[in-house]
């Protein structure tokens, strides 16, 4: 199935700790940039860090399988493969998660593996992977 691509602009505080972030850590190719932007190739969708000043904050958090979910958040759905894969580089860059990876809804539909974290702007992100990707919407 080929899926529209995405455009999502965030805000960061400093584009160097964004390009050490996004750029190593996560591993995304860079794109155009400028003195106060830099867009990511986001595994072919364009995610662009904005420098803005201030402090941000999450709206708030849901409970989901027992967990505290931040609000708002973004991501990617991996393979399993790619999903730890990612967690393994994660941990090897002392990554601190809002919720380490960890398998949810187990035998039930949607069943998933799940991990968010913070980019150094606090900008939440959850990664995750799904045993049937076609259970993306099972009920």
């Amino acid at each position: 199935m080929t899926r529209p691509g995405f455009h999502l602009a965030i805000p960061v505080d400093d584009l160097g700790r964004a390009r050490e972030f996004y750029g190593g850590v996560l591993g995304l190719p860079e794109g155009r940039s400028d003195t106060k932007w830099v867009d990511w190739n986001f595994h072919g969708h364009q995610v662009v860090t904005h420098v803005v000043e201030g402090a941000r904050n999450e709206a708030g958090r849901n409970p989901v399988d027992g967990h505290d979910v931040p609000v708002p958040h973004f991501g990617l759905i991996l393979t399993v493969e790619a999903f730890h894969e990612l967690a393994d580089r994660l941990r090897a860059a002392d990554t601190k998660f809002v919720i380490e990876p960890y398998q949810r809804f187990a035998g039930e539909p949607g069943e998933q593996w799940t991990m968010f974290l913070h980019d150094p702007a606090g900008n939440a992100l959850e990664f995750k992977a799904f045993r049937d990707e076609s259970q993306l919407f099972a009920k």
